[in-house]
Protein backbone atom coordinates (compact mmCIF):
# COMPACT_ATOMS: atom_id res chain seq x y z
CA UNK A 1 0.00 0.00 0.00
CA UNK A 2 1.30 3.35 -0.67
CA UNK A 3 1.80 6.28 1.60
CA UNK A 4 -0.03 9.20 0.42
CA UNK A 5 1.88 11.71 1.99
CA UNK A 6 3.88 14.09 0.24
CA UNK A 7 7.46 13.37 0.87
CA UNK A 8 8.45 17.02 -0.11
CA UNK A 9 12.49 18.15 0.22
CA UNK A 10 11.79 21.45 0.72
CA UNK A 11 13.76 24.88 -0.55
CA UNK A 12 16.21 21.93 -2.30
CA UNK A 13 14.21 20.75 -4.89
CA UNK A 14 13.80 24.39 -6.29
CA UNK A 15 17.10 25.77 -6.45
CA UNK A 16 17.83 24.42 -9.29
CA UNK A 17 14.93 26.28 -10.85
CA UNK A 18 16.15 29.86 -9.13
CA UNK A 19 17.92 32.10 -10.64
CA UNK A 20 21.17 32.98 -8.98
CA UNK A 21 19.73 36.38 -7.14
CA UNK A 22 16.99 34.54 -5.69
CA UNK A 23 19.23 32.03 -4.40
CA UNK A 24 21.24 35.03 -2.84
CA UNK A 25 17.93 36.63 -1.54
CA UNK A 26 17.03 33.37 0.14
CA UNK A 27 20.42 33.05 2.03
CA UNK A 28 20.12 36.26 3.15
CA UNK A 29 16.60 35.27 4.54
CA UNK A 30 18.37 32.30 5.95
CA UNK A 31 20.97 34.97 7.64
CA UNK A 32 18.01 36.93 9.63
CA UNK A 33 17.64 34.16 11.39
CA UNK A 34 20.89 33.70 12.60
CA UNK A 35 21.13 37.66 13.67
CA UNK A 36 24.17 39.16 15.70
CA UNK A 37 23.12 41.35 18.45
CA UNK A 38 25.43 44.34 19.09
CA UNK A 39 27.37 44.44 22.02
CA UNK A 40 27.74 47.11 24.26
CA UNK A 41 31.50 48.86 24.11
CA UNK A 42 33.48 49.74 27.43
CA UNK A 43 34.52 53.59 27.68
CA UNK A 44 38.22 52.05 27.11
CA UNK A 45 37.58 50.82 23.30
CA UNK A 46 36.15 53.71 22.72
CA UNK A 47 38.85 55.66 23.71
CA UNK A 48 40.71 53.64 21.58
CA UNK A 49 38.79 53.48 18.49
CA UNK A 50 38.91 57.17 18.73
CA UNK A 51 42.88 57.70 18.91
CA UNK A 52 43.22 55.23 15.56
CA UNK A 53 40.48 57.19 13.56
CA UNK A 54 42.49 60.49 13.98
CA UNK A 55 45.50 58.99 13.51
CA UNK A 56 44.33 57.48 10.13
CA UNK A 57 42.57 61.08 9.43
CA UNK A 58 46.38 62.96 10.27
CA UNK A 59 48.97 60.24 8.16
CA UNK A 60 46.33 59.17 5.53
CA UNK A 61 46.24 55.56 6.67
CA UNK A 62 43.63 52.43 5.24
CA UNK A 63 42.52 51.33 8.40
CA UNK A 64 39.90 48.30 8.92
CA UNK A 65 36.71 49.23 10.75
CA UNK A 66 34.59 46.24 12.27
CA UNK A 67 30.92 47.50 11.77
CA UNK A 68 27.67 46.06 12.89
CA UNK A 69 25.11 46.06 9.89
CA UNK A 70 21.94 44.89 11.73
CA UNK A 71 22.11 41.88 11.41
CA UNK A 72 26.29 40.53 11.59
CA UNK A 73 29.56 42.37 12.05
CA UNK A 74 31.38 43.27 8.34
CA UNK A 75 34.64 43.95 7.81
CA UNK A 76 35.41 47.06 5.58
CA UNK A 77 38.65 47.85 4.59
CA UNK A 78 38.46 52.05 3.82
CA UNK A 79 40.83 55.49 4.01
CA UNK A 80 39.08 57.64 6.78
CA UNK A 81 38.51 61.09 5.31
CA UNK A 82 36.50 63.05 7.66
CA UNK A 83 35.18 62.36 11.16
CA UNK A 84 32.00 64.57 11.79
CA UNK A 85 31.69 64.76 15.41
CA UNK A 86 28.13 66.18 15.21
CA UNK A 87 26.53 63.72 12.93
CA UNK A 88 28.76 61.15 15.09
CA UNK A 89 29.56 59.60 11.31
CA UNK A 90 33.06 58.68 9.57
CA UNK A 91 33.62 59.47 5.78
CA UNK A 92 35.84 57.73 3.87
CA UNK A 93 36.58 55.90 0.86
CA UNK A 94 35.75 52.32 0.13
CA UNK A 95 39.08 49.81 -0.26
CA UNK A 96 37.49 47.51 -2.90
CA UNK A 97 35.25 49.86 -4.94
CA UNK A 98 36.67 53.46 -4.23
CA UNK A 99 32.92 54.92 -3.76
CA UNK A 100 32.14 57.18 -0.98
CA UNK A 101 30.82 55.42 2.24
CA UNK A 102 29.53 57.41 5.45
CA UNK A 103 29.32 54.88 8.54
CA UNK A 104 27.68 56.06 11.80
CA UNK A 105 30.17 56.00 14.71
CA UNK A 106 27.50 54.00 16.87
CA UNK A 107 28.02 50.94 14.56
CA UNK A 108 31.72 50.42 14.68
CA UNK A 109 32.55 47.95 16.98
CA UNK A 110 36.42 47.98 16.33
CA UNK A 111 38.92 49.49 13.93
CA UNK A 112 42.50 48.56 13.03
CA UNK A 113 45.32 50.40 11.35
CA UNK A 114 46.48 48.36 8.36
Amino acid sequence: MMDNRNRDRGTIKWTSLMLPEHVEMVKKLWKEDQRVEKGIMDEQKAVEIDFLLQRALTDNLTVQVRVHNGFEYEDIRMKVTHVNRNNHTVAGVDGQTKEKIRIPLDDIADLAIL
